[in-house]
């Protein structure tokens, strides 16, 4: 009896010692990105959240702007408003992983997305390559 009392004992402290981990702070929504280029849409896709471009804030040829350095040649016709960006982005610690796409340079990337305030900051890395750009809220 006092075996099991003080396993329980043992239990529940280590389960109260044990550190707590927030949620990260939402993401849903729309943000700006770093170049105010374009604005990126952030919603619900199942169990993850997932990101696409809504609009551009720059003037666009007629005809919109195309997915031109897609590296699947089927794709460079795609208009690019509207294309998901950001898939799978699911909670880790104090961030959102998954994965995105740059249509600026064509490439896929592991993402790692966390707010900062009004700010959302992206990484994305390729390899061993990373580089972190800021999003405001708009």
């Amino acid at each position: 009896m006092r075996t099991t009392s003080l396993a329980l004992g043992a239990i529940a402290a280590s389960l109260i010692a044990a550190p707590a981990y927030a949620a990260p702070a939402p993401i849903i929504g729309k943000w700006k990105t770093d170049d105010a280029s374009s604005v990126i849409s952030f919603y619900k896709c199942g169990d993850a959240i997932c990101g696409k471009i809504d609009r551009f804030l720059v003037a666009e040829p007629a005809g919109g702007i195309r997915d031109t350095k897609n590296p699947d040649k089927s794709k460079r016709s795609d208009k690019l408003v509207g294309k998901p960006i950001f898939w799978n982005l699911t909670p880790d610690s104090d961030s959102f992983e998954g994965k995105g796409y740059s249509p600026k340079d064509g490439r896929y990337f592991s993402a790692d997305l966390s707010r900062d305030g009004a700010n959302l900051k992206v990484k994305g890395c390729v390899s061993i390559f990373c580089r972190t750009l800021t999003f405001t809220k708009f």
